[in-house]
């Protein structure tokens, strides 16, 4: 957000929206709750350790180092890896810039990278950076509902591939691709091939075990886990070989310089610990409410589409609908004034007047995309907060169809 672009001062604009009587927030795939008690092992790590660095060998550094390795040894459990493949960033976009940029420096005569056309931003901008400096890189197509095509993917490794990129759940359709297959087709190619796979909105919501899979680096974010913002992980496997892309001050990181934010690592840890430990039931519930909202408004609401998959491929908090004949971006704002908060087109271009690249390589028209809003449900969500967004969503795409002059067709079907 560049602030210019709010007229006036940002008190007035939130005093012009109101206070709405509900507050349903589903934007979580932008930001959102943290568990409170990864909140209190956050604060108790300030009090405790914060004021530390890991690295100084005195008293309150070694406090410090050891509430970073317990923290570190939670994670490593969870994921089933060790310890010390685990390299702390600050988000889970600089965990895919050191597994992309970090490899490519640290390997001569590999310059051909494969990612899917529906990677996250962090992957794709970092990867055709590269572009200019000889690397080719190729972009994996997938079909109508976001999976890779693992022919294509096949046909395209050879001996100049250095790197494949997919994400476990795609973050804005919520498509669980098959890691655990497409390790296979890598591998079987090519031992030295690279696989990356950025994991941030897979933890918590499908199985994920690092020691069953052909993975080499894997990327994951703290806030997709209910913990604070400002902590990242990268999964580097024993043996890969990747090179700094920041300089400065070692702290016991040796791939990300400065002091470690060791609060927000505890406070990671602590989040991961409980959806790790509630796995099932966190699945359940996100599952049903899930199932509940997509079928209530697919009920409901005419000329609507579902984007990605039905059922079990699809991530359990992940709900992405297109409305014809209405604009996404005006549907958040009429949502937001009912107390119902959700991100319309890509949730990393929201302010940018381009649909998302997400919806187009599924083949979605422009117009399509457009009118897309994305939704995510957690933990935190109660079946009576589903009800209330089932009550407001049809009353807002009403409200903003009326204003277009391009009207529904009675009885067109829509797929």
């Amino acid at each position: 957000m560049i602030y210019s672009d709010v007229s006036g001062s940002i008190e007035e604009l939130i005093e012009s929206h109101g206070k709405p009587g509900k507050d349903i927030y589903l934007d979580s795939e932008n930001s959102g709750f943290v568990f409170p008690e990864s909140l209190e092992a956050m604060i108790g790590a300030y009090k405790a350790a914060g004021r530390g660095h890991p690295s100084i060998t005195h008293r309150v550094g070694w406090e410090t180092y050891e509430a970073l390795y317990k923290a570190n040894s939670t994670i490593a459990e969870a994921l089933n890896c060790r310890p010390e493949e685990i390299i702390y960033t600050h988000s889970g976009t600089e965990a895919n810039n050191i597994a992309i940029l970090g490899l490519a420096k640290s390997v001569r005569g590999q310059t051909k990278i494969l990612i899917s056309s529906i990677e996250h931003l962090s992957v794709i901008f970092p990867a055709e950076q590269l572009q200019e400096q000889g690397f080719k890189v190729v972009k994996i197509p997938v079909d109508r509902e976001g999976f890779v095509d693992l022919e294509f993917l096949a046909d395209h490794l050879d001996r100049e591939t250095l790197l494949v990129s997919v994400a476990a759940v795609n973050h804005e359709i919520g498509v669980i691709q098959d890691i655990k297959a497409i390790g296979e087709v890598v591998k079987d190619k090519d031992q030295n091939i690279k696989f990356h796979v950025d994991a941030c909105d897979a933890l918590g919501r499908i199985p994920f075990d690092l020691g069953k899979l052909n993975v080499d680096l894997a990327s994951f974010s703290s806030h997709k886990v209910y913990g604070p913002k400002g902590a990242g992980a990268l999964y580097v496997k024993e043996n890969v070989s990747l090179k700094p892309i920041v300089y400065g001050q070692l702290s016991t990181q040796k791939l990300w310089p400065g002091l470690e934010n060791v609060p927000s690592i505890v406070g990671f840890a602590r989040a991961v610990e409980l959806t790790h430990r509630n796995f099932e039931t966190y699945v359940s519930d996100m599952t049903r409410l899930r199932r509940k909202l997509i079928k209530g408004i697919l009920e409901t609401v005419e000329h609507t589409l579902l984007n990605g998959p039905k059922g079990p491929r699809r991530s359990p908090d992940n709900i992405n609908l297109s409305f014809l004949y209405c604009e996404g971006e005006a549907l958040t704002v009429e949502l937001s004034l009912k107390g119902v908060y959700v991100s319309s087109g890509s949730a990393c271009t929201s302010r940018v007047l381009e649909p998302s690249h997400v919806l187009l390589a599924i083949g979605r028209r422009y117009e399509e995309a457009h009118g897309s809003i994305l939704m995510k449900v957690t933990p935190f969500h109660s079946d009576s907060d589903i009800e209330y967004v089932l009550e407001s969503i049809p009353e807002a795409v009403a409200r903003i169809r009326s204003l277009n002059p391009i009207k529904p067709e009675r009885g067109r079907e829509v797929v």
